[in-house]
């Protein structure tokens, strides 16, 4: 088991985390559950600052060249998205396309 890095230096891949609106000061219109947590700023990028350490505030330049400010949250964040449990009745339709392809290219 390796420590997890703690220290960023200029140039590492980073995320930062910054509050755009604070609760309760949202739109009057949005559900009173989501009026009560803040608006999150989530990005990714490079450090600008020649090092840092997590929790300390830097400014980043992300992959299309904007460049953020915000706390630093991860140094070498993971993704950790994931589109959801496979669904069974579209397990093998790249399977049947092709069966449905071959047999209109045998036919002529």
């Amino acid at each position: 088991m390796t420590a997890e890095i703690q220290i960023a230096k200029q140039g590492d891949y980073v995320q930062i985390m910054d509050v755009i609106l604070p609760a309760g000061g949202r739109a009057p219109s949005v559900p009173s559950e989501t009026a009560k947590v803040p608006y999150v700023l989530r990005q990714k990028g490079f450090l600008l600052n020649e090092q840092a350490r997590v929790g300390e505030r830097v400014r980043i330049r992300t992959v299309i060249g904007r460049e953020v400010e915000g706390e630093l949250v991860a140094i070498n964040p993971p993704y950790q998205h994931t589109f959801g449990r496979p669904v069974p009745e579209l397990l093998h339709v790249g399977e049947e396309a092709w069966r449905i392809i071959e047999e209109a290219e045998r036919r002529g």
